[in-house]
């Protein structure tokens, strides 16, 4: 289970988001389901993403925060053994919801559907 216990100790602080991004940054993007909200490529490239907060909503057991998430993919088995092209990567981007548990800092992760 992911954890964000930081992000939840700095709620309420003006340094929430960047604790928020910090953490969820370090996670990496294998921890978050990136994959299935991919729009012009077939795999996530890299470890590297960019977090921002678009929106924070409290409930008496959750923080919920939405955001917008920068990441890079690439489209596997486009390229023959022989082609001398590079592997090109597309910039993705994709809105998740992280719910944290006030109690324990356990975080769910929701694609949302619009």
């Amino acid at each position: 289970m992911m954890v964000l216990s930081k992000a939840l100790a700095a709620w309420g602080s003006e340094d929430f988001q960047a604790v928020f991004k910090q953490e969820v940054q370090a996670l990496g993007t294998a921890a978050l389901p990136l994959q299935a909200g991919m729009a012009h490529s077939s795999h996530v490239s890299g470890d590297e993403m960019t977090v921002i907060v678009l929106e924070v909503a409290e409930t008496p057991s959750l923080l919920q925060v939405r955001t917008g998430i920068f990441y890079a993919g690439v489209i596997a088995g486009s390229c023959c053994a022989d082609d001398p092209s590079p592997v090109c990567e597309q910039q993705e981007y994709c809105e998740l919801r992280f719910d944290i548990d006030r109690a324990s800092a356990g975080v769910a992760v929701v694609l949302p559907l619009f």
